[in-house]
């Protein structure tokens, strides 16, 4: 039986810009890196880079296809900044409920930095339900 996200494999086209952007931007954690691929940690998750000659970068997600990465409160503005700071490109509007920056790495995956967790998204969905939601818990 499953049991959680074990890791993220994402598809990069230069592994060194790929390596600076995750551990400079999104502030991971470098464990192993060989010629096509690295292994890094943000907290409990684990990802992997894993290069691909034959990815085309895109400038914006096909889709609202995206990863989500925590991020307190307390840090979400100096978060931005600091993500702005290092050009990352913006690629949707925050309009839910708890902060979001929405952003792409260098190869175009959308990510999110979010404040708030699946119960204060519910708990504002109590409030106003989007068409046709119903609640199981």
């Amino acid at each position: 039986m499953l049991t959680a996200l074990n890791h993220l494999t994402l598809a990069v086209t230069d592994l060194a810009r790929s390596l600076d952007f995750y551990t400079q931007v999104l502030g991971c954690s470098l464990h192993a890196r060989w010629d096509a691929g690295a292994y890094l940690t943000l907290g409990e998750l684990w990802i992997c880079l894993s290069l691909d000659a034959q990815r085309q970068p895109v400038t914006s997600p096909p889709d609202y296809t995206h990863y989500a990465f925590s991020v307190a409160q307390a840090d979400f503005a100096s978060f931005v900044a600091h993500a702005r700071r290092l050009g990352v490109r913006e690629w949707k509007t925050n309009r839910s409920e708890g902060d979001s920056f929405y952003f792409l790495d260098p190869d175009g995956h959308a990510l999110e930095a979010h404040v708030g967790t699946l119960e204060s998204r519910l708990a504002q969905c109590w409030q106003q339900p989007y068409a046709g939601m119903q609640f199981f818990c």
